[in-house]
């Protein structure tokens, strides 16, 4: 249906509902995120890995948001001398936005105003005790740092290199020659080694891929994902494309096309409101309509790439390919690239009309100032739920993918995501700050001296890699190789993986097992033609006893 609709062939379909069903329909059938977390632990079992100990919904509720920080004529004042500061409060804080140029109007909305008590000289005062709903701010850092194997064997190589100078090419074992230094940072690397179940299931294709006949595929798992992917995989590019047009469409940062899809048809009355309260009604209708419908293909997309990374990492990767060839990576940038305090703190509901007040009780008259009035909340809990989907679907298309990444800094990400840091939501925060992190090495020595707030955010908040010189820019991966070449290397493993398993004519006919048992083959029984039976002496006499046959040339060839 969505795309029929994206081609034209059915413009008239409601696609709010039709989204809001897909996206409802693939969680109950696929499973919750959560689900998601609790069958990766299942699957690391299988595959002798330990249990992941870390949520990341669960970090992230005892993590605090971080405030932007004080513009420079705060921090003079703060350090004038204080007086008559004792037993009163000190002044408040403004926190202004990241080298935000949006920032006009907006700081009653960004700012918690927290009072800060002032200390007696002696500092015998115990601290104020948190209030309730704000989270403990601890001592340690919130996630436990992670190496990959290929981190360590770097790291070997280059220790090899430099102190003995030769390699042992896949020991990670043997440090004789190397200092104690050395031995220790080797020990502690080790501590810290990771391995994804990405990792084992590419080792086992390349291993497939190599010994195709002592290594054979083994039986599909029959589970939701599995099935799913099996049944899209051949129109999934169709499909991506689709839902990339209508989230374009439905971006307040879209500008109205008259060749781009309309996908208003289900909201827009059939006659154009006459009065001031229906005009003032319909907008809130349209702009509620479009903040659905980017709910509703943000956290589609990101079950799917969820589920598929969960099922193989290949199934994962081809969804991803196609999502960055239908060009998802500026699409997001341009939805961030807007007022994002604005957008999150959007007031498009109307209360009188909401589920179940609508349908409980005698009905208030609708009027100008009940449509006005909007929600009590302070921020729209559907926006930032679809700020913090496209952040995390960014992070899964550019994690360790170097083109990729420096997609984020051709399109000049940097400026656009350090606005996103102006909400203060612990989760949103994480996962832009984990897009900052990757591109660091990229943007250069006076773009991190002049963004060190950021980075100090950065170290304090997201998860470390031990050996990755993410801060500095040395790390030989970060620099501009051949990234074309990358792509291309995914995408023929990609290919292969999925035409050995899906496709009807994958298995290739020269690696198929041969009867070479002469018994066995003459005594297979043939079903022969009715025809050929009645005529298998004239087949004889033409074939056989009237063709002069070269038993030489034969046995030879």
């Amino acid at each position: 249906m969505v795309t029929k609709f994206c081609s034209g062939s059915a413009p008239h379909f409601p696609m709010k509902k039709v989204l809001l069903l897909l996206w409802k329909t693939v969680l109950t059938s696929l499973g919750s995120l959560d689900e998601v977390h609790k069958w990766k632990n299942q699957k690391r079992a299988n595959a002798d890995l330990p249990p992941l100990t870390e949520d990341t919904h669960e970090v992230c509720k005892s993590m605090r948001a971080a405030s932007p920080p004080a513009s420079a004529a705060d921090l003079i004042e703060q350090q004038l001398p204080k007086r008559n500061m004792r037993g009163s409060k000190k002044n408040l804080i403004k926190q202004s936005s990241l080298d935000d140029p949006f920032e006009n109007g907006d700081d009653e909305i960004t700012k918690e105003i927290e009072a800060m008590i002032g200390q007696e000289e002696d500092d015998r005062l115990p601290p104020p005790s948190p209030r309730p709903d704000t989270p403990v701010a601890s001592k340690r850092l919130p996630w436990t740092p992670k190496v990959r194997q290929r981190d360590l064997e770097s790291f070997l190589e280059y220790s090899r290199a430099k102190f003995v100078g030769l390699q042992i090419p896949g020991d990670l074992n043997s440090l004789a020659g190397l200092p104690q230094p050395i031995h220790e940072g080797v020990k502690v690397l080790k501590q810290h080694l990771y391995t994804s179940l990405s990792e084992v299931q590419i080792k086992r294709e390349e291993e497939i891929t190599k010994n195709p006949l002592s290594r054979p595929e083994t039986e599909l798992p029959n589970t939701a994902s599995e099935i799913l992917y099996q049944a899209m995989w051949n129109n999934l590019p169709q499909y991506m494309i689709a839902l990339l047009k209508i989230l374009l469409a439905a971006a307040p940062t879209s500008k109205a096309k008259t060749d781009s899809i309309n996908i208003l048809a289900d909201v827009l009355p059939e006659e154009m409101p006459t009065t001031v309260l229906q005009s003032m009604k319909l907008g809130i209708d349209v702009n509620r309509h479009k903040e659905v419908i980017v709910k509703a293909i943000s956290g589609l997309l990101l079950l799917l790439l969820k589920h598929f990374k969960l099922s193989h990492i290949y199934q994962f990767e081809y969804m991803s390919q196609h999502l960055v060839f239908a060009n998802c990576i500026p699409l997001v940038l341009k939805f961030f690239n807007q007022n994002i305090m604005s957008y999150v703190s959007a007031k498009n509901n109307v209360p009188v009309l909401d589920y179940p007040n609508f349908v409980i009780g005698e009905q208030p008259e609708l009027t100008a100032e009940n449509l006005e009035s909007g929600d009590e909340q302070q921020f729209c809990w559907r926006n930032i739920f679809s700020c913090i989907n496209l952040l995390r679907i960014l992070n899964k298309l550019t994690k360790w993918k170097h083109s990729r990444t420096m997609m984020l800094v051709v399109f000049k990400s940097a400026p656009i995501l350090k606005r996103a840091l102006k909400v203060k939501h612990a989760m949103m925060q994480l996962y832009v700050l984990k897009l900052l992190k990757m591109q660091t090495k990229y943007l250069g020595r006076q773009w991190r001296k002049s963004n060190m707030k950021t980075m100090s955010a950065i170290y304090q908040k997201v998860r470390h890699r031990l050996n990755d010189d993410w801060a500095y820019g040395n790390d030989m991966d970060a620099r501009p190789w051949d990234f074309q070449a990358e792509e291309c290397a995914l995408r023929a493993c990609v290919d292969h993986f999925n035409n050995r398993r899906y496709s009807s004519n994958g298995s290739d006919p020269e690696l198929k097992p041969v009867d070479n048992c002469l018994t066995s083959v003459l005594g297979q029984y043939i079903e022969l033609a009715p025809e050929f039976k009645d005529n298998y002496e004239k087949w004889i006499e033409r074939e056989v006893f009237t063709t002069q046959i070269d038993w030489d040339q034969v046995l030879k060839h």
